[in-house]
């Protein structure tokens, strides 16, 4: 059984670093600490690494010879991207497994519809990965031709959102 200042030790240690969680069994008795999430790639960083982690938006005719390849960002990552069936269509695919949102609550107005005008910038979307809102921007301007998933849809990484037509 761990003592109460062990405990206390244990709670402060993982308080104060950016360990997630920490499991420890002994003598029969079983302790889980959860401590600070690391904070998301997505608003709270600074713009390079945001950059670096956004959404991915897949041009089709820079890929037309493909059907789904691979792009190097320069962040030690490869996102997917896709190539479209028709020429002038960008697409916003998910950069995490989430939950796709359209609004940021069940009461509000889509962030956006088909149709639309969006500028770079213009948030999109919302996938929801534990607990996290993560908010998807747009990096191109353009107008919205089509979304992909329903609302409350849980997306994979690298599924479409958002097809754009660049302006």
């Amino acid at each position: 059984m761990f003592k109460f200042e062990e405990l206390c030790t244990l709670i402060r240690l993982v308080g104060s670093t950016e360990v997630a969680l920490v499991e420890i069994e002994h003598a029969g008795a079983r302790l889980r600490i959860e401590g600070k999430a690391p904070v998301p790639l997505m608003g709270l960083v600074p713009e390079e690494t945001r950059a670096a982690a956004g959404p991915v938006v897949a041009s089709a005719p820079a890929r037309a010879a493909a059907t789904s390849t691979a792009v190097e960002t320069g962040d030690s990552g490869v996102h997917p991207t896709e190539v479209g069936e028709e020429d002038g269509l960008q697409y916003v695919v998910s950069p995490i497994v989430g939950t796709f949102y359209r609004a940021p609550n069940p009461d509000a107005e889509p962030y956006v519809k088909v149709g639309d005008s969006v500028n770079r910038g213009h948030t999109l979307c919302i996938v929801e990965a534990m607990k996290l809102m993560n908010e998807i921007e747009c990096d191109v301007s353009g107008t919205i031709v089509k979304v992909y998933p329903d609302n409350a849809q849980p997306v994979e990484y690298g599924e479409r959102l958002f097809a754009i037509r660049a302006s």
